[in-house]
């Protein structure tokens, strides 16, 4: 998966919206307001913070050593930093979308029914 790809993915969610709140380099997803991933686009090689279940971030650490370490710079429980060309494409789009709706589950009601995710 390219920078591109994985940008256009994050961007594909509904109200998802990219913001450089850590300057220009870091792009940060959100999805009302709430952060979804965060990704240095043109870091060598490209990773993504993405939140994650505790106990399933945990079972991925344990299965990709390589791939998916605690979340750099992020609350280790409910974060993982994933490498993006050490996981197949379908894998990393799965666990986007889990953080995703992991954040949007946390959003009031209201707020999940604009997005139509009861």
């Amino acid at each position: 998966m390219s920078p591109e790809e994985l940008r256009t993915f994050c961007l594909s969610f509904n109200a998802a919206v990219e913001e450089f709140p850590f300057g220009p380099e870091t792009s940060v997803f959100k999805v009302r307001g709430k952060l979804f991933a965060l990704s240095r686009l043109d870091g060598l090689p490209l990773t993504v913070n993405l939140k994650c279940d505790p106990e399933d971030a945990v079972r991925l650490r344990e299965q990709h050593p390589e791939a998916v370490r605690p979340g750099y710079h992020m609350n280790k429980r409910h974060w993982n930093t994933v490498t993006v060309g050490l996981l197949p494409a379908p894998a990393v789009r799965e666990l986007v979308e889990d953080s995703y709706d992991l954040v949007v589950a946390g959003l009031p009601r209201a707020e999940r029914l604009r997005l139509d995710r009861p």
